[in-house]
């Protein structure tokens, strides 16, 4: 007997929204983790409200948001109007959040403004921390051997907008055939973006990304966006090892694992003031490496050369399925 096509409206429903959800869902897992680095950080997010207690308008609650900013990149959403319209009628994006089916979706504008007072107070960063705390306690990081890398991330702004900065000549409408460089021109929309190129990639207006991985996962440890320039990913490389080194065992031998483009005596020479035992690839194509031939030889070096891919993964991640190839402001 066939079904006939019909609709019935239920106003009421006696199932929870945690039922909706299957019980092998990838985000069970996330969320209990996430929970568990959002009470650690919860002095943190009560005093970003301590001047309200005057009165005013009840804000966003600083751990659902933090959730709903995880999901926005596990899902590539661009922007937080399209988070805002899938939450509408997305109940697993309820459920992740803390939402329950009778609340009222939050207005994009003030998801926007709620956020930006999180990153002034570094409450991004410290979840990130906990959560890097969690992955130690479960002994999912080495906390000793670790690799390092570089990733262009475009900007947010076109070739017309790089200007001449003393505003002499508007040459952004027809740049052919003229030189244009960052000592003379930046960008009318975006001042931090710079003019490069990496390879065989055209120059366009840029970021450079920098992820310090641990080798015993590939999870990644430390992440930083600098501007893009010749020297960005060693100082960078410099500075996340440095920070690696205070957390780590007095005892532990670190070592870092990088490709050719950081084979320069400069930054070996860095290393290994810091203790830290370069385990850089060698670059011998007509010249000499800086690496010493004694740390190339050891069984350590050549562990580390194969780890070091695993770098590659969280660039593709991010890049493919977060929406961190260009900026998204």
């Amino acid at each position: 007997m066939r079904e006939a096509d019909t609709f019935t409206k239920s106003l009421f429903t006696m199932r929870r929204l945690d039922d909706f959800v299957p019980d092998n869902h990838p985000l069970r897992p996330v969320r209990k983790m996430v929970n568990a680095a959002l009470k650690n950080i919860e002095p943190l997010l009560s005093g970003m409200y301590a001047a309200d207690i005057r009165g005013g308008r009840p804000s966003i609650a600083p751990e659902k948001l933090l959730r709903a900013m995880l999901l926005q990149i596990f899902y590539s959403i661009r922007s937080e109007r399209l988070l805002m319209e899938q939450t509408q009628y997305n109940l697993l994006f309820r459920w992740f959040f803390g939402l329950s089916m009778d609340d009222t979706v939050w207005v994009p504008t003030v998801v926007s403004k709620n956020r930006e007072r999180l990153i002034a107070h570094d409450a991004v960063i410290e979840l990130l921390n906990e959560v890097l705390a969690i992955a130690n306690k479960n002994e999912w990081l080495s906390g000793k051997h670790f690799s390092v890398d570089g990733t262009l991330i475009q900007a947010w702004a076109g070739h017309k907008s790089f200007a001449r900065k003393d505003g002499s000549d508007d040459d952004t409408g027809n740049f052919k055939n003229k030189k244009r460089s960052n000592d003379t021109h930046e960008s009318t929309t975006d001042a931090d973006a710079r003019l490069y190129r990496k390879g065989k990639t055209a120059s366009e207006l840029r970021f450079m990304g920098h992820t310090l991985s641990d080798n015993r996962h590939g999870l990644i440890a430390s992440a930083v966006v600098t501007t893009a320039d010749g020297f960005a990913e060693r100082e960078a490389a410099k500075v996340m090892i440095a920070d690696a080194e205070q957390v780590a065992h007095e005892k532990a031998q670190i070592t870092l694992g990088a490709d050719k483009g950081y084979d320069a005596t400069e930054f070996t020479d860095a290393l290994i003031q810091m203790m830290v035992l370069p385990h850089v690839a060698q670059n011998t194509s007509g010249r000499r490496s800086a690496v010493p031939d004694h740390i190339a030889a050891s069984d350590g070096y050549v562990i580390s050369q194969q780890k070091r891919k695993l770098i590659e993964q969280g660039f593709r991640w991010a890049k493919f399925i977060g929406p961190i190839r260009q900026v998204m402001v």
